[in-house]
C-alpha cells in the first residue's frame, strides 16, 4: 500500500497474511521475499560523474518490487501531464543523487516537485513474484483518476460525473492532425520538386 507515494504496508498472502509496516521493516522483508525469487539483480554500465564509464552489479529486490508497484498505482492516480513532467524530474533526481548533490538547492526544488506529484498516489497494488518476474494482478485506490465508464467510451455522457461524448473525439482528432497534414504536404512538395 502507498500513502502519498510512500510505501506504508505490505501484506503477504503466501506468508500467512503477514502484515509488515514501517519503512525499514517493509524494505527488509521485501528484500528477503523478492530476493528468494531472483528479483532485482542489475548488471549495467553507467556513466560516472567524472566522465568514465563503469560497470556496476547491484541487487535490490525490494527496490524492484516497490518501483513496479509504485509505477502501477501512479498509473491510476496521477494526471497524464504531471506524470510526463515527473518522468523528466525522475532522471534529474537520479542524476543529482548519484553525483552527490542531495543538499543542493536544485535538488530541494526537485524534491518539492516530486512531493507535489505524489500527493494523490494512494492505494494498493496486488503482485505475484515468480522466477524473477513481478506480475501485477490488480490495483485499487481511494482517489483514482481512472473511470471504467469514461474509459470504455460506451456511455454517451461518460457516466454520471463526466460530460463527455465519444463523438467529441472527432474534432479533437481533426485539430491534432492539422499539423501532420501540413507536414506531409510539405514533404510531398519537396519530393516532387527534387
Amino acid at each position: 500500500e502507498f500513502t502519498n507515494g510512500i510505501p506504508t504496508k505490505v501484506i503477504c498472502h503466501s506468508d500467512g497474511e503477514k502484515v509488515v509496516t514501517g519503512g525499514l521493516e517493509l524494505f527488509t522483508y521485501l528484500n528477503e521475499v523478492a530476493g528468494a525469487h531472483g528479483i532485482g539483480r542489475l548488471d549495467m554500465v553507467e556513466n560516472r560523474f567524472v566522465g568514465i564509464k563503469s560497470r556496476g552489479c547491484y541487487e535490490t529486490p525490494a527496490g524492484a518490487v516497490l518501483r513496479e508497484a509504485h509505477l502501477d498505482i501512479e498509473g491510476i492516480t496521477m494526471d497524464r501531464e504531471v506524470m510526463r513532467i515527473r518522468d523528466g524530474l525522475s532522471a534529474e533526481f537520479a542524476r543529482l543523487c548519484y553525483n552527490g548533490f542531495w543538499f543542493a538547492p536544485e535538488m530541494e526544488m526537485v524534491k518539492h516537485s516530486m512531493e507535489f506529484a505524489q500527493r494523490n498516489v494512494n492505494g494498493a497494488v496486488e503482485l505475484e513474484l515468480y522466477k524473477g518476474n513481478i506480475i501485477v494482478l490488480g490495483r485499487e485506490s481511494p482517489n483514482p483518476l481512472y473511470s471504467a465508464d469514461l474509459a470504455s467510451m460506451d456511455i454517451d455522457d461518460g457516466g454520471a460525473m463526466f460530460d463527455y461524448n465519444p463523438a467529441d473525439a472527432q474534432g479533437f482528432i481533426r485539430i491534432n492532425s492539422t499539423r501532420l497534414k501540413a507536414y506531409f504536404n510539405m514533404e510531398r512538395k519537396m519530393i516532387a520538386e527534387a
